[in-house]
């Protein structure tokens, strides 16, 4: 009888959401930073969940380290109540993607916890599940229940999310173009500990039917572009009239960032997630270079330092060991 495993370490990747006009609905998984989440089960029997934080990256302090509190925390705590598992249990998550900066952080954590969590007890749950239990992990860092982030990373690739109401949840992965390169320029400013409300907080209460159109019209074709492997057409979607537009008064930089790296050959640019980072579209990496100079130098016009990363999406969570 094979022996029982103690111990799982998955990692999860850093991942954007919405690509503009996908509010809540796109997620694309991004080979840039990853979370790594260690799992141990402990001889102790009272089911006590201890949560540890390593890492780099600005906010990592701040980071809650309560099981209820903390996005992977929470997500062991609902897995092991649902499995009825006594056992104790040790988390170690080493942060590498900076939380509050629009690129999955907590969503990296839920991922991979989520799967170790099931690698550990050898559950094999469907993955469809497995992104729901990852979500509801974002309670502890958004206040709800978000499966933009947390699908990209879980699954890998572009992925929709979709909540119909005669089949449920679904969730939809489309593999990427080989060609598409990403430029994530990710400012250094200070974020709020709340990033996510504020961020949602200055968004339109209503909205014409135009702007709805053109939002539709738009998400279709960035579908399409993954469905055809086009990244001209993938980048022809990015056009957000309704959230974007609201958003970017909170970003300092974004009018030079965006104008710069168009300039410099990307081919579309937009906010990555609720911001503050921004995420340039390019077909190759031929012009990355210049375009990841252009960003780093548009914060720089707003008196902001950045960190750039070119990177290709990502194939999501994994099994270390």
């Amino acid at each position: 009888m094979p022996a029982e495993k103690r111990t799982c370490v998955a990692s999860a990747p850093c991942s954007t959401a919405n690509l503009g006009p996908g509010y809540d609905v796109f997620g694309l998984a991004l080979d840039a930073l990853y979370d790594r989440v260690t799992l141990t089960r402990l001889p102790a029997k009272d089911g006590q969940i201890q949560i540890k934080v390593t890492g780099a990256g600005a906010g990592v302090v701040d980071i809650p380290l309560k099981a209820e509190e903390n996005s992977a925390g929470l997500v062991v705590t609902n897995m092991a109540a649902e499995l009825g598992l006594k056992d104790s249990l040790d988390i170690l998550v080493e942060k590498g993607v900076p939380p509050g900066y629009g690129m999955g952080s907590s969503g990296a954590s839920a991922a991979a916890a989520a799967l170790a969590f099931d690698y550990l007890f050898g559950l094999n749950t469907p993955k469809d599940k497995l992104v729901e239990y990852a979500a509801a992990g974002e309670k502890a860092s958004a206040g709800s229940v978000h499966f933009d982030n947390v699908s990209a990373s879980l699954l890998g690739g572009f992925v929709i999310s979709r909540l119909s109401t005669a089949k449920g949840k679904q969730f939809i992965r489309m593999s990427p173009p080989r060609n598409l390169c990403l430029v994530v320029a990710v400012p250094n400013v200070s974020v709020p500990k709340k990033k996510t409300e504020v961020a949602r907080g200055v968004l339109p209460k209503d909205v014409g039917l135009d702007k709805v159109v053109h939002n539709v019209s738009a998400a279709s074709a960035i579908v399409a572009g993954f469905a055809l492997g086009d990244v001209e057409m993938i980048a022809s979607g990015i056009d957000d009239c309704i959230v974007e537009p609201a958003r970017k008064q909170l970003i300092a930089g974004y009018d030079d960032v965006r104008s710069m790296a168009l300039a410099a050959g990307a081919l579309a640019v937009t906010i990555s997630g609720a911001g503050p980072s921004m995420l340039s579209v390019l077909n190759g990496r031929d012009k990355a270079t210049g375009v990841s100079q252009a960003m780093s130098d548009g914060f720089r016009k707003a008196g902001l330092a950045s960190q750039v990363f070119v990177c290709a999406p990502s194939e999501g969570a994994r099994i270390l060991g």
